[in-house]
């Protein structure tokens, strides 16, 4: 049967790997990775992992991530994930993401880059499906959506966390707040409400924990931080956080 990744691959509107070759990666290395294969990963934020009820991401289901801004503010969050997933040698899918992720920042943090796959839907349809069709396939590691201010039924957000847990693939949704009081079928929902701060609204089998404070542990010296930023200061310092790739 068909990899449903490789109707997304053979698209024009795909960009496979940052570096490399014509901008080609074909990832062909079994994924070895002590976490391959396990319920939940280790968010990489020990202040984290101590308010999630197992113990870090969970990986059969859907995250949701609402920001009040693109979410590109979020990535923060997940760049130890992504540091640790990129052992197994599959696919990180960036479906819809509203900017380019800063290559120099990847490779400073051990993210190959070659190992990171583009897709730009062209309408809200197509990023549904894009998103289903990367979350059914055992080829990507983790699949990353920005879904954005939309409005999308119950019924469609299922279908995806349905896809979510028929693997291992971590699935990341990117929302607005503005849909924090609409029911979700995500089995964690977080909010970034500040600047390294998340808060949890909602996680199954566990509760709801506001103002949790990450550490700077991990940052690298040097590179831009993927951080949320108060309202306020966003746009005096955006040009710090997200660069496109050149």
């Amino acid at each position: 049967m068909r990899d449903p990744l490789e109707h997304i691959i053979r698209r024009p509107d795909t960009w496979r790997g940052l570096e490399g070759p014509n901008n080609v990666a074909i990832l062909s290395r079994p994924a070895n990775s002590d976490w391959h294969g396990v319920d939940a990963l280790p968010s990489g934020f020990t202040e984290l992992d101590k308010q999630l009820t197992l113990g870090g991401w969970p990986q059969r289901g859907s995250i949701e991530v609402l920001s009040d801004s693109c979410g590109m503010g979020s990535m923060g969050l997940f760049l130890p994930t992504m540091e640790m997933l990129s052992e197994q040698g599959r696919w990180q899918a960036f479906i819809g993401a509203p900017q380019m992720p800063y290559a120099p920042l990847l490779a400073a943090r051990g993210i190959d880059t070659q190992q990171i796959l583009m897709v730009h839907p062209k309408s809200r349809e197509d990023r549904l499906w894009a998103t289903e069709q990367a979350l059914r396939s055992s080829t990507c590691s983790v699949v990353f959506s920005w879904l954005g201010a939309s409005e999308y039924r119950y019924a469609e957000l299922r279908k995806l966390q349905l896809a979510a847990a028929e693997n291992d693939t971590l699935a990341v949704l990117f929302r607005a707040t503005d849909v924090a009081q609409q029911h979700t079928p995500a089995g964690l929902r977080l909010m970034m409400s500040g600047y390294r701060t998340v808060d949890i609204l909602k996680q199954r089998g566990g509760q709801q924990t506001t103002g949790i404070k990450l550490t700077t542990d991990h940052d690298i010296p040097e590179q831009p931080q993927l951080w949320e930023l108060p309202v306020q200061h966003r746009q005096t310092a955006q040009g710090r956080f997200i660069s496109p790739v050149a």
